[in-house]
């Protein structure tokens, strides 16, 4: 895996690599490979991702045909503008 450091900005390029490195699911097989696993453990682990991995599928295609309805969006979070209305806090003096 590479990634090109741009401008000097190396914290930029390790945030990149990590997130490559989550996608590519190498992190899960480092904490995996930490300790020795039986082969029944590692057979009843891969039959369950497959059966989580089916049911997602399944899911992702009734949604699309439209027999389940999507979840809902969350709106997204304002960067510490204030409220999401766009109006500034009211303050009453005493």
């Amino acid at each position: 895996m590479q990634v090109l450091v741009r401008d000097n900005n190396v914290e930029q390029a390790l945030k990149v690599l990590k997130k490559r490195m989550q996608r590519e699911g190498i992190f899960r097989e480092m904490k995996q490979r930490k300790a020795y696993e039986k082969p029944s453990e590692r057979k009843a682990r891969e039959h369950d991702e497959a059966v989580r991995r089916h049911r997602k599928a399944a899911r992702k295609k009734a949604q699309y045909e439209g027999l389940i309805a999507a979840p809902k969006r969350r709106a997204r979070p304002t960067a510490g503008r204030g409220p999401a209305t766009g109006a500034a806090p009211s303050f009453t003096a005493r």
